[in-house]
């Protein structure tokens, strides 16, 4: 039974150094997502002009090349002359991305967008444009509104990060790693209610501890940091869950227990629960 255990946990550590190597090669990047309101049945286009020339593979118009925009083809070249001919007060410049947010009002720069930005939105009904102050990312992936029901009103955007959800997801990942890891628990043949609880009560501990460390890492570094972090600090949980076991596992149970099982509990409880943790992750990024 426990080469096969073992076996599995060489596995499952596998898959996990895997899953890491592909996480590195996607590179999760920041984005800026920002959701418009109080506007309907009008067509607008919107960028964010950049404080400086370039970020990534956008860049702003040198003045010589032809236009070639992927994602309007020719039929976008109006509003990118448009866009192009904007001169902005500050000298922010436009790096030739823009959205027809009137699609789903919102516009979404998800790959390497300016960490100092402008909003700048274009009506071609009016031939009119509206320009925000200066704003920057403050999050991984940062989240603005901004309210169009007045458009003459001065542009603003307002922060909009669902620190809600991040609190149930972060409250639903606990729960189901807890539940897991008592399963087993159960598994490994700790069943009295006194070491049950004693496990249940570490648990809630380093759980609460990580979960809000990950929080933290996700919210400032993205799910990138976020996998890396994960396996570090799951790493720390296992060696710290394994000296509390080590050191009071005998306190509340009446059984002997070697102390070589205690710690490939750990072990075992900890891989697993990294598992479901990642595929839920993958199953429903929004939980993380």
């Amino acid at each position: 039974m426990k080469r096969k255990l073992t076996a599995l946990l060489l596995c499952i550590v596998l898959f996990m150094t895997f899953s890491v190597t592909a996480c590195a090669d996607i590179g999760p990047k920041a984005s800026v997502q920002i959701t418009f309101t109080g506007i309907e049945g009008e067509t607008y286009y919107g960028t964010l002009l950049s404080e400086t020339r370039s970020t990534g593979p956008s860049s702003a118009w040198d003045g010589k090349s032809e236009y070639h925009h992927y994602r309007y083809g020719e039929e976008g070249r109006p509003v990118w002359e448009k866009f192009v001919s904007y001169e902005d007060e500050d000298g922010f410049y436009f790096l030739q991305e823009w959205w027809d947010c009137s699609e789903g009002n919102e516009l979404r720069w998800t790959y390497r967008p300016p960490s100092v930005f402008k909003v700048l939105l274009y009506f071609p009904e009016s031939d009119s444009f509206l320009v925000s102050p200066v704003y920057e990312q403050y999050a991984f992936d940062s989240y603005y509104t901004v309210d169009l029901s007045d458009l003459s009103a001065p542009l603003t955007a307002q922060r909009s990060y669902d620190f809600t959800w991040e609190l149930i997801s972060l409250v639903i990942r606990i729960v189901l790693t807890i539940l897991l890891e008592l399963a087993v628990a159960l598994l490994f043949g700790f069943r009295e209610k006194k070491l049950i609880t004693f496990i249940a009560a570490t648990n809630i501990a380093t759980q609460v501890i990580l979960n809000v460390a990950l929080n933290i890492i996700n919210y400032y570094s993205g799910s990138w940091a976020f996998v890396f972090g994960y396996i570090l600090l799951e790493l720390v949980v296992f060696v710290v869950e394994a000296v509390v076991f080590s050191a009071l596992f005998r306190r509340f149970s009446e059984k002997e227990h070697k102390l070589a099982k205690v710690i490939f509990f750990a072990l075992a409880a900890n891989v697993l629960s990294f598992i479901l943790g990642y595929w839920l992750s993958l199953l429903i990024p929004g939980i993380f």
